[in-house]
């Protein structure tokens, strides 16, 4: 995708978030507490990003994971802005920031992954009784 593409398909703010490396304040993020059953996918690309069951209340205003659905579809980058080493999270299709991602979750990866929710679109999964041409 162009500057331009992205421009056109994503809001001023999701635009500065994943295109300028920007975050947006805590606490306001539209899936902060979503808590169905899903998958979190990019915003930009579509790509599925995480599942609703690595999702946690880590109490930082942001949603976290404690891991990736899939580890191609995401790059980890060193990140040294704010005079401080961070790992910067971004979308391996389309190249977007999407987050970080910190070494204090719980469970078995020890791993946050503090993501902006205006980077994600939920695809909420649907049960088999579910027929949506109704």
């Amino acid at each position: 995708m162009k500057d331009e593409d992205f421009k056109e398909k994503l809001t001023d703010e999701q635009y500065r978030v994943m295109r300028k490396n920007g975050t947006e304040a805590p606490f306001t993020g539209a899936l902060l507490h979503e808590k169905r059953d899903g998958d979190f996918k990019c915003v930009a690309c579509g790509a599925v990003l995480f599942e609703s069951g690595t999702k946690f209340d880590s109490g930082s205003g942001w949603p976290s994971f404690t891991d990736v659905k899939n580890k191609e579809h995401v790059k980890l980058i060193e990140d040294t802005s704010f005079g401080m080493v961070r790992t910067e999270v971004r979308c391996a299709n389309c190249d977007s920031h999407l987050g970080h991602v910190f070494n204090d979750g719980p469970g078995p990866t020890g791993q946050r992954y503090c993501i902006n929710s205006v980077c994600l679109a939920f695809d909420p999964k649907t049960t088999e009784g579910d027929n949506k041409s109704n």
